[in-house]
């Protein structure tokens, strides 16, 4: 079949602040088993520009495809997006196939498919063997009942067939890198890089995380085949940055030991930079010199709160101590640490504002990133907000980067205030300045100078986007607007339904 994969431009405020883009994981994962099973692929990434809406649809409409795929990492935000591209494509080739896949649409398949008849099918879950699965159906004709992970219209019928089991081997699919210029691709300030996946899930269970619910479990690459394809893409591409996209990949350190090692051996000149745990890098601080060899640069630690109640109430299962004492061992081995924080876990009060600044800096991190709470349906989290108001209700900008949900105690101006002004003390401050002009490291010097950058480019931007994006006042209930929580049902563990 002609194959099309089709990266939407997404609204986020990462996708458009930034002059770097990254490319698109999720398609590219999907795209190389297709290619190794025959089939035409291409690709067309809209976030560069970024492009237009009615020039994409042209361009998706000039290539001819039988079969077009959707798909977002951002895939709540993004959804609205994807749903109109999608809308005028099938308008244009009413016998072209819509394929739509990720996180979003697998948990609103059935919301989905009654809105917009245009979609064919959608894949739930992992990809990677069910696309391959779906598109030799499709090429041959056959029927789609029998292929686990999808659900799809059957006349009048909305069906789900059984859930599409994890995937053991994770290498036994590879990354179609070939559907991408390499060259158009850059981030940390204008270096080419590519983003990569050394395992799936997590096995902790946090209630604001869809990790766990989405990937059912934690797993991970062989990784001395993982350090050679990283080697290789510097190698043959000039691939300089590594972003990893794991929510943790530091879970087992034998294996993460193995990767290190294997990657060090390589002897390629790489900056790394991923998400992990605060509680694993406190564990790894006998082999954090190795983190420092293989070339990791940031970590960003999901910390959320600096507040122990609220770590107690998402299941965060770290503690204050243990997070403070993770950011001094990434500054003793020169890696640059980056905390999350989110505001709205608590319906906040001015006093809780000031007694989480305070303690931000005492954990002195290298940077911050603030974060609104941001329920999802499939998140255990969202059955504890599911009464709380909504005041944003363009699905556009639930980003993570906009006010959501209404806070009884403060008006959201002054959620907003204080959001910002925690941001300006935490990287204004005179030791957070010398850190990024008298750092001895170039690597952390660059590092830290373009994320200031790009600090002064979005702090602006959100400020303007509160004023011109409207919040209603008496808005629905969480529960009204995006419906009955989903914490049950894993992406590849849901139990077969049939709807009319």
């Amino acid at each position: 079949m002609n194959i099309l994969l089709v990266n939407v431009p997404h609204p986020a405020i990462g996708s458009r602040i930034p002059d770097d883009h990254l490319p698109p994981l999720g398609l590219l994962a999907i795209g190389g088993p297709l290619i190794d099973d025959g089939h035409e692929v291409s690709l067309i990434d809209g976030e560069f520009g970024p492009m237009p809406i009615p020039d994409l649809v042209a361009r998706i409409v000039a290539s001819a495809p039988e079969a077009v795929l959707f798909g977002h990492s951002g895939s709540t935000s993004g959804h609205p997006v994807i749903a109109a591209v999608s809308a005028s494509v099938a308008a244009a080739m009413p016998d072209v196939h819509i394929v739509y896949g990720g996180v979003f649409p697998t948990y609103h398949a059935r919301e989905i498919l009654k809105a917009e008849p245009h979609v064919t099918v959608i894949v739930r879950g992992e990809g990677e063997e069910t696309a391959r699965r779906l598109m030799a159906a499709l090429a041959a004709g056959q029927p789609l009942g029998t292929i686990p992970g999808l659900t799809f219209r059957d006349g009048g019928v909305i069906r789900e067939t059984p859930p599409a089991p994890p995937i053991r081997d994770l290498d036994a699919y590879r990354v179609g890198w070939e559907l991408i210029d390499h060259a158009r691709y850059s981030y940390w300030g204008g270096l080419r890089a590519v983003v990569v996946q050394f395992s799936r899930g997590c096995p902790h269970p946090c209630t604001y995380c869809g990790q766990r619910g989405f990937w059912t479990r934690w797993r991970h690459r062989d990784p001395v085949r993982f350090a050679k394809e990283l080697a290789r893409l510097h190698r043959e591409h000039g691939v300089r940055v590594i972003n990893f996209a794991d929510e943790n990949p530091t879970v087992s350190k034998k294996v993460w030991r193995s990767f290190l090692d294997a990657l060090i051996a390589e002897e390629v000149d790489l900056i790394l930079v991923g998400s992990t745990r605060a509680d694993d890098i406190v564990r790894d601080a006998d082999i954090l010199p190795l983190y420092k060899r293989a070339g990791w640069v940031r970590f960003l630690l999901g910390l959320e709160s600096t507040d122990a109640a609220t770590l107690d109430l998402i299941r965060k299962g770290a503690t204050t101590t243990t997070d403070r004492e993770a950011i001094r061992l990434l500054r003793e081995n020169g890696i640059l640490s980056m905390a999350t924080w989110v505001v709205g876990f608590e319906e906040e009060r001015d006093r809780d504002y000031w007694r989480g600044l305070r303690q931000l800096l005492a954990y002195d991190p290298d940077q911050i990133q603030m974060l609104y709470v941001t329920p999802h349906r499939w998140t255990p989290y969202f059955r504890t907000v599911e009464e709380r108001r909504v005041i944003q209700t363009d699905r556009r900008l639930w980003d993570y980067k906009h006010q959501v949900l209404a806070t009884r105690h403060m008006p959201p101006w002054r959620v907003l205030l204080w959001f910002k002004l925690i941001e300006v003390i935490l990287q204004a401050r005179p030791k957070a300045l010398r850190r990024i002009y008298l750092n001895r490291d170039p690597r952390l010097s660059h590092a830290m100078r373009w994320y200031t950058r790009m600090g002064r480019r979005v702090w602006p931007h959100e400020i303007r986007s509160w004023f011109r994006d409207p919040l209603v006042r008496n808005g629905p209930s969480v529960a009204q607007f995006w419906g009955a929580g989903q914490a049950d049902e894993n992406a590849l563990a849901t139990r077969r339904r049939e709807a009319a």
